[in-house]
């Protein structure tokens, strides 16, 4: 059995036992996390919409942490101008526990 859920304004496709990275929650590693917003369920049949209202995927966070470096860098020819900068983004890794459907 799978599940869709959105968080982080992004969907991912998750089954139980599987370890996603997310966007980074306000949660300590170890807590315990919902995810409400189930889009669809699957395995024999596919559930959506009103079949999937009440649905919930549990999962309990492994760990906060920070990508790899991105650099941006930006330049403009014949100006002089260019600009470097560097971004990690922030995650948060979380484990899938159970899908209650």
């Amino acid at each position: 059995m799978y599940a869709i859920i959105a968080t982080g304004g992004k969907q991912y496709k998750v089954s139980e036992g599987d370890t996603i990275k997310v966007e980074k929650l306000d949660v300590e590693a170890g807590d315990a996390v919902t995810f409400d917003d189930v889009l669809a369920i699957g395995g024999d049949k596919l559930l959506v919409g009103d079949d999937v209202k009440s649905a919930s995927v549990k999962g309990t966070c492994v760990e906060n942490g920070r990508g790899k470096k991105i650099i941006v860098y930006r330049y403009k020819r014949k100006s002089g101008y260019h600009k470097k900068n560097g971004h990690r983004q922030a995650y948060t890794q979380v484990k899938i526990d159970k899908i209650n459907a």
